[in-house]
């Protein structure tokens, strides 16, 4: 017997029924907790794939689909999201795959702007590490539900009870176990399913690349089986059931508490009760508010906000990518849409449907699917389209920036693919670029949240649009965002300059957080506002 998943509820119109159909869930933790292996499981599990790989691979064995820059597979980490979509059970799967760095921390920002619940990974040793802190930070921030995955219980690792206290002590989430490990970490032989009371029992497959088979036994089928690693599994769970350690919809709804699974995603072990969870429990899209306050119906004419740019994905075309979460309505593919920023029309004939770094033609979409848009030079992270009824979404912060490098172009007659690769990256949000009164529109100042982000531009102005360039360190750390009255005062400061984006709101740049405080206190009356007021991360 397995856990039973809701059919979708009939719905008095196709745009509702479709939109219950849905789980759009973004996938966030600590680097190296193994967030991009459980993002292939899901994908194999989902039947997206064939066989899961890693980012890196054995000899033999394909790669990921999630991280394809050839960065993310260098160095094997995720520097950009990816969005993955599939069917399983009468459902439709978005899942959308998250940077772990802490430097790539504002595209995971964005991503979990566009979602409508998060899956929490956290590792069986480490626990609650400081990265995964400020990402759940930012989805009770925005209010969404999180399932907890404790993963790679196949290797040794703290105890199953002592992750409870953690999460508990360090979230305010009461953890709610769905499936309990039976066995120790690193002794990983299945799950007590709490919903059932059955045991799963697992077996091993040739490195996890496929599907992990899995035996269903009655309770007295596995004491006598596995003894007493049953025995204490059971007594753990009574335990939970005594502590009132129980899942409830209205709490996890809530954010109040965390529906908890055992898995190992390297293993393919836990996966599937993953999804059969997603399914069962995560939302369907629902109402979105609008920057003026009202929610928009998903049965709404169509809407959507875009949370992603990229370009790059496609060598031959070399061409732009906005993704675009559908947030009301029925998306058609050549269908007429406004830009809310610009008043403008959009076209809409090249629509995409992605899946990692692979595309094809999306004829249609419902809320909560994702659409990638090309020739997307219009489009900026946080605009709205719409169609029919005007609507503006509430914009997408950015973050502030805290370190500062002034770029140049390493062959000056490159000086064209400079600029074009300069204004490329901007819009994408792979950095800030910033004007400089002092150094002139040859030599931009760049900012980013972290210096990895710098990485990414001299890669890709490298490779992407062949015009090397030279980075030199700024000695600024805080920026501000100031009006154009105060300029003159704040650029006659020691350690201060003003910077300038392009949508022509000027920064201040501080050496530190005291010279900023010195300047406040000479010049109370200066305007030195922060530039993203509700940041979590």
């Amino acid at each position: 017997m397995t856990a039973q998943v809701p059919d979708p509820e009939p719905a008095a119109d196709p745009v509702t029924a479709q939109a219950a159909r849905r789980r759009t869930f973004a996938v966030i933790s600590h680097p190296d907790a193994g967030k991009s292996t459980l993002t292939e499981a899901l994908a194999l599990h989902g039947g997206a794939i064939a066989e899961a790989g890693h980012v890196k691979a054995k000899s033999g064995r394909r790669g990921v689909v999630s991280d394809w820059q050839e960065m993310e597979r260098a160095r094997g980490i995720s520097i950009s999201s990816a969005a993955l979509q599939f069917e399983y059970r009468d459902h439709v799967v978005n899942l959308l795959d998250t940077p772990g760095h802490a430097d790539f921390s504002e595209d995971t920002y964005r991503v979990l702007a566009a979602v409508d619940c998060a899956v929490m990974l956290v590792d069986a040793a480490k626990g609650m590490e400081r990265q995964t802190m400020k990402l759940f930070d930012v989805c009770a921030y925005r209010g969404l539900p999180v399932i907890t995955v404790i993963n790679k219980w196949d290797r040794p690792g703290q105890e199953a009870l002592a992750l409870m206290d953690e999460i508990e002590s360090r979230t305010g989430m009461v953890p709610t176990p769905l499936t309990w490990p039976v066995g120790i970490a690193g002794d990983f032989r299945g799950v007590l399913d709490r919903r059932t009371g059955d045991y799963v029992r697992f077996s091993r497959t040739a490195g996890g690349a496929t599907r992990a088979p899995q035996d269903r036994l009655d309770a007295g089928t596995a004491a006598e089986r596995e003894g007493d690693v049953w025995h204490t599994a059971v007594e753990e769970v009574a335990l939970l059931e005594a502590s009132g350690a129980v899942h409830d919809p209205e709490t996890f709804a809530a954010g109040a508490s965390t529906p908890v699974l055992f898995a190992s995603a390297v293993l393919n072990f836990g996966v599937d009760q993953l999804l059969d969870v997603l399914l069962a429990s995560a939302p369907a899209p629902s109402a979105r508010r609008a920057a003026d306050g009202h929610a928009r119906p998903v049965g709404a004419p169509f809407s959507g906000q875009v949370f992603k740019v990229q370009a790059g994905m496609d060598r031959a075309h070399r061409d732009r990518m906005a993704f675009v979460r559908v947030c009301s309505g029925h998306f058609e593919r050549g269908m007429a849409v406004v830009n809310s920023r610009t008043g403008r029309s959009f076209s809409t004939k090249y629509a995409q449907q992605v899946f990692g770094s692979d595309r094809s033609g999306a004829e249609e979409a419902w809320p909560g699917d994702v659409v990638g848009l090309v020739n997307a030079s219009s489009l900026h992270v946080g605009d709205t389209l719409y169609a029919d009824e005007p609507v503006t979404f509430p914009p997408i912060p950015a973050f502030a920036p805290e370190h500062f490098v002034v770029a140049r172009a390493r062959d000056v007659s490159r000086y064209k693919q400079f600029q074009r690769g300069m204004a490329e990256l901007d819009s994408e949000g792979v950095v800030q670029v910033l004007r400089s009164d002092r150094r002139g529109d040859q030599s931009p100042v760049l900012a980013a949240v972290g210096p990895m982000q710098f990485d990414v531009v001299t890669h890709r102005m490298e490779h992407e649009f062949h015009a090397p360039v030279i980075l030199e360190p700024l000695g600024y750390s805080v920026a501000r965002r100031t009006i154009p009255t105060d300029v003159e005062v704040l650029d006659a400061q020691r350690n201060v300059e003003v910077l300038w984006r392009i949508d022509g709101t000027p920064l201040a740049v501080f050496s530190d957080a005291w010279r900023l405080s010195a300047v406040q206190r000479d010049h109370p009356r200066l305007v030195l506002e922060p530039l993203a007021a509700d940041r979590s991360a």
